[in-house]
């Protein structure tokens, strides 16, 4: 698989970042992964008939693998510094019908309002930690 230029150039940052930098990034994503992730449960209980679906909502850390058949993107190895919300499993396999609706149901979005409303409080959190432990380190 091709590797685009901007992801070979950000690994290349990254790798020049120092660790205590890296494991402040994790720690600050895995708090905002789960934010996000509550944040979609509560979004989704409109939508509860059986609660499979809230309780599908998951928060995967980086170099572990998402739930099989998960929204979006099913079964993937999430990289390094960085967490992924999916929802939906094995049992569950129709959030995107939820989330988009269907010719018979309306839409009851959950997934994209929720990210949209945390965004830019997830990129300020996590650039101020990184940068915290960046000055933390130079200080050492």
């Amino acid at each position: 698989m091709a590797e685009y230029a901007q992801i070979a150039r950000l690994k290349a940052r990254f790798n020049a970042v120092p660790v205590a930098a890296r494991e402040a990034a994790q720690a600050s994503l895995r708090k905002s992964g789960d934010e996000l992730a509550d944040l979609m449960r509560t979004l989704a209980e409109s939508s509860r008939d059986t609660g499979a679906l809230i309780d599908s909502i998951k928060v995967t850390p980086g170099n572990m693998n998402t739930p099989p058949y998960s929204q979006p993107g099913g079964s993937t190895v999430v990289p390094e510094n960085a967490v992924m919300v999916t929802a939906g499993n094995q049992d569950v396999r129709y959030p995107h019908l939820v989330e988009h609706g269907t010719s018979e149901a309306e839409a009851r979005p959950f997934f994209w309002p929720a990210f949209r409303m945390l965004r830019d409080k997830i990129k300020r959190r996590t650039g101020r930690d990184i940068r915290k432990a960046i000055r933390a380190e130079g200080k050492k």
